[in-house]
């Protein structure tokens, strides 16, 4: 019977160890190119680079939403995407073939108008002209030029509870230090759904208006 526990639990011990080295690892991919500004009570102000994102809109429940959103661009991203490419001049010919495109970090999500907006930012490799075309018309490729956003990270589940908690922490902040900002908070995930709670990298950002501080 002792035997039995040992086996057990070394089982347990492992299967833990592999969960903790895989979250870290599987979100180990390219991420959006910022540059942190001022780090304060835990929050930052970041300014980021123009970049590309795929994006869905998705009706329902924020945990819906997101799950739904994710499946529509992983399917995009994973090849359920065309490359329109013209051959040669002697052969005026388009060549049609699916591509994947490498997945980033994060996945993120906005509420605007009653709808979610769930996007993934593209790699930097790529350009409008570039990137393969969704075959999916809900998925629609959108170029967002720099911006500046004020933004809280912590760990644990995205659950309701940990978000409200933490985008009442980032408000209150912005409110104390007179930060004008833009638009709805956005969420963004890093990490696979087996990351272990501590491990977990996740974020509120909120556009800040005109790109600067007063």
């Amino acid at each position: 019977m002792k035997k039995k526990w040992i086996i057990i639990s070394s089982v347990v011990s492992i299967v833990l160890l592999v969960c903790v080295m895989m979250g870290p690892v599987m979100s180990n991919v390219e991420q959006p190119n910022y540059q942190t500004i001022t780090s304060q009570q835990g929050i930052d102000i970041r300014k980021y680079a123009p970049m590309i994102i795929a994006e869905v809109e998705v009706k329902g429940e924020r945990d819906e939403a997101i799950g739904e959103g994710f499946r529509l661009l992983a399917d995009y991203i994973f090849g359920n995407n065309t490359i329109q490419q013209e051959i040669a001049m002697t052969a005026p010919v388009q060549q049609q073939n699916s591509e994947k495109i490498a997945m980033t970090a994060p996945v993120q999500q906005q509420s605007q108008d009653g709808v979610w907006k769930v996007s993934f930012v593209m790699p930097a490799a790529y350009q409008m002209d570039t990137l393969p075309k969704p075959n999916n018309n809900r998925v629609t490729l959108n170029e967002v030029s720099g911006k500046s956003y004020v933004v809280i990270q912590f760990s644990g589940l995205n659950s309701n509870e940990n978000i409200a908690q933490h985008e009442k922490q980032l408000m209150q902040y912005i409110e104390t230090k007179q930060i004008k900002t833009s638009g709805s908070a956005k969420y963004a995930f890093y990490n696979p759904p087996w990351t272990l709670p501590l491990m977990r990298r996740n974020e509120i950002m909120v556009e800040i208006e005109n790109n600067s501080m007063n």
